[in-house]
């Protein structure tokens, strides 16, 4: 079973690539449900270390219906993370009914490639999960980041199963939020492939002040290699 943390800095993605995991989801902000990283920190893990990196592209928090201003900072953003030579994108719009916006996604799909494609949980706010599988197998996508509608994957298990089972084999659910060494391998034993994790532990600074509403987070060297063992194949 593959392991892809969602890394929120440098430190982060240099956690994940120690401990063990096979891909890290590159982003900032994660109180916001994260948002695209800066240009310095892409290269900076691409550069450096040697986990596949997938990059959120997001252009804001709030919703994902984007501006023409925005849907365009979207496109650029992928095109500077093919240049630089990350392993995949993170993305997709929807319209304000929140279904998926399937000419705009299929833009950014197009851009990306050869890049692998995950659409995000944007997905988990659609109105009809089975439709919007059907509609991004038709797109090409790879893979979606969900939790079966749930604010918690664990309480989405049941729901994860029957979309896993409407998916078949046609395309990968990656499971995740609030994934962790104690619920990781119930996923397992279900039979999905690929978790998603952040792992986040507070980050031991010098200073107890900072702004904003959460501390910084960090991706635990320890807890990921906990999930590691969790959904470790049986010898």
């Amino acid at each position: 079973m593959l392991l892809e943390i969602c890394a929120n800095s440098y430190q982060s993605a240099k956690n994940a690539q120690i401990a063990g995991a096979q891909r890290i989801e590159l982003c900032s902000e994660l109180s916001v449900g994260g948002i695209t990283p800066s240009y310095g920190l892409i290269n900076q893990v691409i550069s450096d270390l040697d986990i596949e990196t997938f990059v959120l592209i997001r252009p804001r928090s709030g919703n994902f219906c984007y501006s023409e201003e925005e849907f365009e900072i979207i496109k650029k953003n992928i095109e500077i993370c093919k240049t630089i030579g990350c392993h995949g994108i993170v993305s997709g719009v929807l319209k304000p009914d929140n279904t998926i916006d399937l000419k705009r996604t299929r833009n950014l799909i197009e851009l990306s490639k050869p890049l692998a494609f995950t659409f995000h949980r944007a997905f988990d706010i659609v109105p009809n999960p089975k439709d919007a599988i059907d509609q991004l197998i038709d797109l090409g996508v790879d893979r979606i980041l969900t939790s079966g509608q749930h604010s918690k994957a664990i309480d989405g298990l049941e729901t994860l199963k029957d979309l896993k089972q409407h998916a078949k084999n046609y395309i990968t659910l990656l499971v995740g939020s609030r994934v962790s060494s104690k619920n990781a391998k119930y996923f397992k034993d279900e039979g999905f492939e690929e978790l998603h994790a952040s792992a986040s532990e507070a980050m031991n600074t010098e200073s107890s002040v900072y702004f904003g509403s959460t501390p910084q987070t960090v991706s635990s060297i320890k807890e990921i290699k906990a999930i590691l063992k969790a959904i470790a194949d049986e010898v």
